[in-house]
């Protein structure tokens, strides 16, 4: 066999071990990788380095500051070429990206960084579709360049609309910006009056495929699918998707005729999709007899796969049930789960999930594309909903596959030389093989890398297991450092293992497609918020919401984020049409909303239940008193903090510094207290407030507290005696 001793370009992710500004000409350090291999690493004159960066941020170089960022325990990634030299490989940097400003520091972790992503985003898919600013779903299309440019057929898909209509939601309910949910509910309303396939002598809607929009503007239905394997059949997972923009729209609005129409569909799932004998949900039915039986649906019929049983969870019934609470929601997710935990592990035979089954749920092997295989983001999506479902109904099978999938994934889903996860695989070894070949190609998927992203962070925030913290922090960083398109906007759909985009195919090319229509990019951006903030890092987190008078039942909101561990979070406080509200249930999340006639627009503040106030007195030195204040400053924080500055002013002082780098929230009544004690204070005592975030910071500029007070991001002895 011919022997690889030419030259190639690969990327490498890991942690530093150590650097040696001494060694070779400029330099050389040590990277240990996710499953600690270590690659030595020289560096040139040439190498280049930057700092990882949002969507709508600008590049920030870190070239000349190489040298003292490379220190042990830093996570980075590098772009290099191996050198086959001296019957072995070197390796050269040429490309250095770094994911923070510290070796603890990850930016992603910052309280706004997913924000920022999912709002760069609903701007870049608001301009392609919506190209003249004024929202007309007639204009839409699915098919996107890299561009975000309408190309090809004149075509809008239901399922595309509906994802879209999914993130311009969860993009309103993370940031209030009130075009984005006028653009969900004419999105909705486009669906309802244009897609959708009433029958009410059934007392069912199921969705139509697909419209062709024609040069006269008038349209064509396409009824049956017309995509790949399911041509000319209803598939299961077409109708779920098509729920998933209305039912995040409900959350928002309480829509009765969206909630209509989510019913109707559901009794479409129970009444022909549903196998009540053996269980579960079959994966097609014949548009015609609507039979899952139907000799119509060749090698679909009488099956069931992943996508009819386990995407109902995510894309549209745990909101649902979010919404609403009914009993019979979670009954059905129970019922979903359930039948996941029974019949999709097959750990006998490979370290991936069966995805694709007969009615009686022997193993499907033969089936299209498919065949043996597995897709690495259905095992972790498995993981990720399994969490979310143990919150609801703690049955401990539940956790156990969810961690047993967290545990197998990373030697067989993930590339830990690199970085990332893999997108299909072949299920089985086959003899003298030692790992899972690829089917296509070593590239990865945008949408893939949301799976293990959730799983590991959930996981993190309910198990508290630093191994799940890691792996959440490696999986972010790939996808934040390699699949944000900071020239065109938006997210590329693959890209290669080393992280550059894969642009060969027409699907992989575009920013919209059958596949990609801003629903895995909004989701990812939305629950990251939600468990690194209210979970793992414990800080507040506001939420949006808009209803529609008496559109929701007895006029209440329930506004919990997603199915968390229970008692983990709490509303702080409410405003609604920017006045506070305290009609309220801060324990279970619900709101009781005034009876009017008009829209109300509602701002809720979640807070973690696990954030105290706490205030210390470092030291008094020469006239200047330090306090450090941490967690949730609010009313009953009070007493502390006088006590504190009790202490610090038993002798006169000349300046105050509070050091606010950890204090969580502010809020109205610790604000009110905090400008009560600075009354009682000395008015000719210089105060420094140190290190608030953006959102504190905020905050106190709209009180007016900042009069005669000096903001500063750290504490500079020098610069303070400068002001």
């Amino acid at each position: 066999m011919n022997k690889v001793d030419f030259s190639f370009s690969d990327l490498i992710a890991g942690y530093v071990t150590s650097f040696s500004p001494q060694k070779g000409d400029f330099g050389i350090f040590t990277l240990k990788t996710s499953d600690d291999r270590e690659f030595e690493i020289l560096l040139t004159s040439k190498t280049y380095a930057n700092m990882i960066r949002n969507l709508g941020d600008p590049y920030l170089d870190c070239t000349s500051y190489i040298d003292s960022m490379l220190i042990p325990g830093r996570y980075l990634f590098v772009q290099g070429v191996f050198y086959s030299e001296l019957n072995q490989y070197t390796f050269e940097a040429k490309h250095i990206i770094f994911v923070g400003r510290t070796k603890s520091e990850y930016l992603f972790e910052k309280s706004d960084w997913w924000v920022k992503q999912v709002q760069q985003l609903a701007n870049f898919y608001f301009k392609s579709q919506f190209e003249d600013g004024k929202i007309d779903y007639h204009k839409y299309r699915t098919n996107l360049s890299l561009s975000g440019f309408k190309e090809g057929l004149n075509r809008q898909e239901t399922d595309t609309i509906s994802r879209l209509i999914y993130g311009f939601a969860t993009a309103y309910m993370m940031t209030g910006e009130d075009r984005y949910i006028e653009a969900a509910e004419k999105g909705s309303e486009y669906l309802r009056e244009h897609m959708r396939f009433l029958d009410e002598s059934e007392g069912i809607c199921y969705w139509y495929h697909a419209i062709d929009i024609k040069p006269d503007g008038s349209e064509h239905k396409i009824f049956a699918s017309e995509f790949g394997d399911d041509y000319d059949a209803i598939p299961a997972y077409e109708q779920i998707y098509a729920l998933a923009g209305l039912t995040q729209t409900y959350r928002i609005t309480g829509d009765p005729l969206i909630m209509n129409d989510i019913e109707l569909t559901l009794n479409l799932f129970n009444r022909y999709f549903k196998d009540e004998n053996q269980g579960g949900f079959f994966s097609h039915i014949d548009p015609i007899t609507l039979s899952p039986h139907s000799d119509n649906l060749g090698h679909n019929r009488a099956r069931k796969n992943w996508n009819s049983v386990g995407d109902h969870a995510p894309a549209y019934l745990i909101n649902l049930w979010l919404a609403t609470e009914k009993e019979e929601y979670a009954n059905l997710l129970e019922y979903t789960f359930d039948t996941i935990e029974e019949h999709f592990p097959d750990y006998d035979h490979s370290p991936f999930v069966q995805e694709r089954f007969h009615e009686d749920w022997s193993h499907d092997t033969t089936w299209g594309w498919q065949q043996n295989r597995a897709v690495v983001g259905h095992n972790l999506k498995i993981a990720w909903n399994m969490m979310r479902m143990y919150h609801l109904k703690p049955k401990e099978k539940y956790v156990e596959l969810a961690q047993k999938i967290a545990t197998i994934m990373p030697g067989v889903g993930s590339d830990q030389q690199r970085g990332g996860w893999y997108d299909v695989l072949e299920r089985i070894l086959e003899p003298e093989q030692e790992v899972h070949h690829f089917v296509w190609h070593d590239r990865k998927a945008w949408w893939q890398q949301e799976q293990p992203i959730l799983a590991y962070l959930i996981l993190t925030g309910s198990l508290d297991n630093p191994e799940y913290r890691r792996l959440s922090r490696e999986a972010t960083a790939f996808y934040n450092a390699w699949f944000l398109d900071h020239d065109e906007g938006g997210i590329y759909f693959n890209v290669l293992a080393n992280g550059l985009p894969f642009l060969l195919g027409r699907t992989e090319r575009g920013k919209g497609s059958h596949s990609m229509s801003g629903y895995h990019s909004f989701e990812l951006g939305y629950l990251a918020t939600v468990y690194t903030k209210l979970l793992i890092n414990k800080e507040p987190m506001d939420l949006y919401f808009k209803p529609k008078p008496k559109g929701f039942k007895d006029n209440i909101l329930r506004v919990a984020p997603d199915i968390l561990p229970p008692g983990s979070v709490r509303i702080s406080e409410v405003w609604i049409d920017e006045e506070l509200h305290f009609d309220f249930d801060a324990d279970n999340l619900t709101i009781k909303l005034p009876s009017t006639q008009h829209e109300m627009k509602v701002r809720v503040r979640v807070l973690p239940t696990q954030v105290y106030f706490n205030a210390t007195l470092l030291d008094v030195i020469e006239g200047t008193a330090k306090i450090s204040l941490s967690g949730l400053l609010d009313a009953n924080a009070l007493e502390l903090l006088q006590e504190e500055l009790r202490k610090a002013t038993v002798q006169p002082i000349k300046r105050l510094i509070l050091l606010l780098d950890e204090l969580k929230c502010i809020s109205s009544a610790g604000l009110r207290a905090l400008i009560f004690t600075k009354q009682k204070l000395d008015p000719n005592m210089e105060i420094y407030v140190v290190g608030a975030s953006e959102q504190i910071k905020h905050f106190l500029k709209m009180s007016a507290f900042c009069e005669g007070i000096t903001l500063l991001d750290k504490y500079n002895t020098v610069e303070m005696i400068k002001v």
